[in-house]
């Protein structure tokens, strides 16, 4: 099986301008790990995914113990944490230079390929153009058609 036979093509995607807040919202409302960010001319430049918003010292200050979305989306109004974090935009956090397949890649390929980098999915292009996503949840359908195939 390929990339292509497995991937999800349905995805949101989020400008490397837009305001950190609209990428939590975003990622919140689809339930997607990550949303990758296309440029004015529809190429990927990379990928912001829940781990971006955990721990990151570019956010210059060091948050509380508890969750961190839930400060970015209002629990603490007029925290410094808070107000820093609205003015910063989608490319001062996201992964520059994601982990991506071509569109000819077998299934065997992106498990590799997320196994080596400890991630839970990975971007399918045609050059620098997203086709679609390839996480667990597509990867186990993919497992379920075939095992139902054999039945």
């Amino acid at each position: 099986m390929l990339a292509t036979d497995v991937m999800r093509t349905w995805f949101a995607t989020i400008k490397p301008n837009a305001p950190l807040l609209d990428a939590v919202h975003l990622l919140l409302e689809t339930n997607q790990r990550g949303l990758p960010v296309i440029d004015d001319r529809g190429s990927l430049v990379g990928i912001i995914s829940e781990g971006d918003f955990l721990h990151r010292p570019e956010l210059g200050v060091t948050g509380p113990a508890g969750f961190l979305l839930e400060w970015l989306v209002g629990r603490a109004e007029g925290h410094v944490m808070r107000e820093r974090t609205q003015a910063l935009r989608v490319d001062a956090v996201m992964t520059r230079n994601p982990v991506r397949v071509d569109e000819t890649a077998t299934v065997d390929d992106i498990v590799a390929r997320m196994d080596a980098h400890q991630i839970s999915q990975v971007l399918v292009v045609r050059g620098e153009k997203v086709l679609g996503l390839v996480g667990r949840t597509q990867l186990l359908l993919a497992l379920e058609r075939c095992l139902s195939r054999q039945h």
